[in-house]
């Protein structure tokens, strides 16, 4: 199915506009999500329990018709549980692989920071390479794919860091926060007959979400806003707030990111304001404080900010 521009940017107002049924109040947080999934990118999600996490990933799993797996990550989830297994086959006696969870087209990995190191990066290869290895045999994650996991608050009960190898792999890192007082109500108030999640009818189909991908992936970037892009990621590098800076993943993620916001924004080439918005949010998970600016307080989201405020956008004609 061809899609052009202008159909990504209202396709992506549709899809927004169903989920935005579900979750009420947090437009800005529900367009960089479907931004990141056009991207083909990873989001992970921090935040307390029972603001909507969940819910929204199930939310946009029924309006674009996808496949998706839910795991409620506990120090006692396996490896297997997520990647699969092999068993012998009595029958011809051969080993037969039996899929793991992660075999989806989204797959949800529900507070993550609770499972065990081992546990965690069995998701590594997938995120990053498409597929699973189970006793090696390799085999490839259905398209399209994406990871939305969930985490709560470094220190809260049963949880741990997540490592800086499987942060690097997330695209985005979002909060949803509370809502308002009047969208609170307005949920509760939607909630009165039904709940909304259960009512929710699929907009498109997987053919044409892969579409709308391989569009954002031609989005054309002008070489001085690659440039830009680049020297910004450099400069996190040399920051004196800052132990380590951002990967050259963290370079494609930002170029890809501001790929579908632009798309989104119905047009086919990337302004220098796509890379900001997209830096703001792919950057400061990568991002690893010096001693000294944790104990000042600083934060890398103010990093980012500054760097953002200083490093001179390109002007384009």
């Amino acid at each position: 199915m061809e899609t052009t521009n202008l159909s990504v940017a209202a396709l992506s107002q549709n899809i927004l506009g169903q989920v935005r049924q579900v979750i009420v109040g947090k437009d800005h947080q529900l367009r960089l999500v479907l931004a990141a999934m056009l991207a083909k990118g990873h989001i992970l999600l921090e935040d307390i329990p029972g603001v909507g996490k969940t819910t929204m990933a199930l939310a946009f799993s029924k309006t674009l018709q996808l496949g998706c797996s839910r795991v409620q990550f506990t120090p006692d989830v396996l490896p297997s549980d997520v990647t699969g297994y092999s068993i012998l086959d009595q029958s011809t006696g051969k080993m037969t692989y039996q899929p793991g969870a992660v075999l989806c087209n989204l797959f949800l990995a529900d507070e993550l920071n609770r499972a065990t190191s081992r546990t965690q990066s069995a998701l590594l290869e997938a995120m990053e390479e498409g597929q699973v290895t189970v006793d090696g045999n390799s085999y490839p994650v259905p398209l399209p794919f994406t990871v939305i996991a969930t985490q709560n608050p470094t220190g809260a009960a049963g949880t741990q860091l997540l490592p800086d190898s499987q942060m690097d792999r997330f695209m985005i890192r979002l909060s949803l926060g509370y809502p308002g007082i009047t969208d609170e109500i307005n949920m509760v108030l939607g909630r009165q007959q039904a709940n909304p999640l259960h009512v929710l009818q699929p907009l498109l189909d997987r053919q044409t979400l892969l579409a709308m991908q391989e569009a954002v992936e031609k989005t054309y970037v002008h070489q001085q806003v690659v440039a830009y892009t680049v020297n910004l990621i450099a400069a996190t590098r040399q920051h004196p707030l800052l132990a380590r800076g951002a990967s050259p993943r963290a370079t494609l993620a930002v170029i890809s990111l501001s790929k579908a916001l632009a798309q989104m924004a119905g047009r086919d080439f990337v302004v220098p304001e796509d890379v900001m918005e997209a830096a703001t949010h792919a950057l400061p998970h990568r991002l690893l404080l010096s001693p000294g600016a944790q104990s000042q307080n600083q934060r890398a989201e103010d990093v980012v900010t500054q760097l953002l405020r200083t490093i001179p956008a390109p002007r384009l004609r």
